[in-house]
């Protein structure tokens, strides 16, 4: 049996470093200017060091230029994109058709993976994008199991990537709300702080136990879901559908945090490849592992991957 990649999104060469110790296979890397929710932004040497790193290990780094671009932004991404392929990236992640284009005229050997999230949800669409010469494509978060392994039937040799385990964005908005909403106040925005790092959160007026965090940065505003997806029971199901990429969203997470989630993942799939006795009889010590570092204000569930959704 092929593993599948286990893959994880850093936001500074310590991540990088310890991520790849812990199992990942690949890491993903950024800046905030073309980059969509990572976790931190690199400069194009970080960028190249991160690189250097990956290829070291055996591993691979991909670029996130996922983000949703203005005529503004599209200036200097012709650059941007030719300096990633100098320094040896293995794929540029997009979105946007902008960076398609670019990318087929700049760097036509750069294999690309289309990260849209939530709009990848059939495979007319992402033969749609098969035919523009992507590698791979990035499923939205909402699919149930039984819709992802259809597509991934219907793929052929399309690499298919999913998320195994952590939080998903649940609304996004290029307008900078948090800072509207300081305003209001009559407060600063930059001396309140609407990074990540301030913890802010949302909740309901009825549910008051249920917290939404909220955080704004260059790309808007995000809001993410108040539970963190963990797919480990069903590990299997996904290994036998034959998924290419599984990524732990490690957003809004201590990096002790998503080293503890990297190493139970890459120990789950490696037992199974060799045995799938060996997974199931290690099951419950690896659940017991994640949930002893789980905040108990976000249960861990299995999000949309056993609910039927209607868009």
């Amino acid at each position: 049996m092929r593993k599948p990649e286990l893959l994880i999104a850093a936001g500074s060469l310590t991540e990088v470093r310890q991520y790849l110790e812990a199992g990942a296979d690949a890491i993903v890397v950024g800046t905030e200017r073309y980059g969509l929710r990572l976790p931190g932004t690199m400069t194009l040497e970080e960028i190249k060091q991160a690189t250097d790193l990956a290829h070291a290990s055996g591993k691979k780094l991909y670029a996130s230029v996922n983000g949703l671009l203005h005529n503004n932004e599209l200036e200097g991404l012709e650059e941007y994109l030719i300096q990633l392929n100098a320094m040896g990236v293995d794929a540029i992640e997009y979105a946007d058709p902008a960076v398609l284009m670019t990318a087929k005229h700049t760097i036509p050997n750069m294999p690309l993976h289309w990260n849209a999230e939530i709009i990848a949800t059939s495979f007319h669409t992402i033969g749609y994008w098969a035919t523009k010469g992507i590698r791979r494509a990035v499923l939205s978060r909402e699919l149930n199991m039984d819709e992802i392994s259809q597509i991934k039937e219907e793929a052929n040799e399309l690499e298919i990537e999913v998320q195994i385990h952590g939080m998903s964005c649940i609304f996004h908005s290029k307008r900078p709300l948090v800072s509207s909403y300081f305003h209001h106040l009559g407060k600063n925005a930059v001396i309140e702080g609407k990074g990540k790092e301030r913890g802010l959160y949302l909740k309901e007026e009825k549910r008051e136990d249920i917290f939404y965090p909220v955080y704004e940065d260059a790309c808007g505003t995000h809001i993410m879901s108040a539970e963190d997806v963990c797919i480990l029971d069903n590990l299997d199901e996904l290994m036998e559908a034959g998924i290419y990429s599984f990524r732990v969203e490690g957003l809004l997470k201590s990096m002790e945090y998503n080293e503890t989630v990297l190493r139970v993942y890459r120990e789950a799939i490696d037992a199974y490849a060799k045995d799938p006795d060996l997974f199931f009889d290690q099951l419950d010590s690896w659940k017991e592992q994640l949930e002893e570092k789980q905040d108990p204000k976000r249960p861990l569930t299995t999000g949309f991957y056993y609910k039927e959704l209607v868009f």
